[in-house]
């Protein structure tokens, strides 16, 4: 139950920062990432943060399934270009700009899984440095290191357009 109540949470603040009268509830959003996670089979977690990471990817996931059906329900679906300035974990992300990172991230996951994550889990799960430094068992600094790199390659991509 423990679980259940912080993925809400998580879902919570996520769903806090999309748009306005986005159409998930926050419980709908935690059990179609539930089910992703366990699948069929169910699925074993090394740890804590293994859970919570797994987690914000499958929040990520069905968000962006959630706005890929609707951006194809309108206009035929365009992604419109971001900046990285405009991605901020704290404040609303159109439909738009949710695919547009969600193409970046695929492909810097591809590159360099841990920057990814690090991305990810800054945006979709909302931790903080700290945070991270303690899922991923890395120093702070390192952290910060990636984070920085991330963040210059993510604005050169949305900069091109991609």
């Amino acid at each position: 139950m423990l679980l259940y109540d912080e993925l809400r949470a998580l879902a919570r603040q996520e769903l806090a920062g999309e748009r306005p009268a986005h159409t998930l509830q926050p419980t709908a959003l935690v059990h179609e990432a539930y089910l992703r996670l366990v699948g069929k089979d169910g699925a074993a977690f090394e740890s804590r943060a293994h859970f919570f990471g797994a987690a914000a990817t499958a929040i990520r996931r069905v968000l962006v399934d959630h706005a890929r059906r609707r951006a194809r329900a309108k206009r035929g679906g365009g992604v419109a270009q971001l900046s990285l300035e405009e991605l901020n974990p704290l404040q609303p992300i159109s439909d738009a700009e949710l695919l547009g990172l969600d193409e970046v991230l695929a492909r810097l996951s591809v590159l360099d899984p841990i920057k990814a994550q690090i991305v990810e889990l800054r945006f979709f799960a909302g931790m903080t440095v700290e945070e991270l430094a303690r899922a991923l068992e890395l120093s702070e600094s390192t952290v910060r290191r990636h984070w920085r790199v991330a963040r210059a390659w993510l604005r050169g991509e949305l900069a091109r357009g991609t």
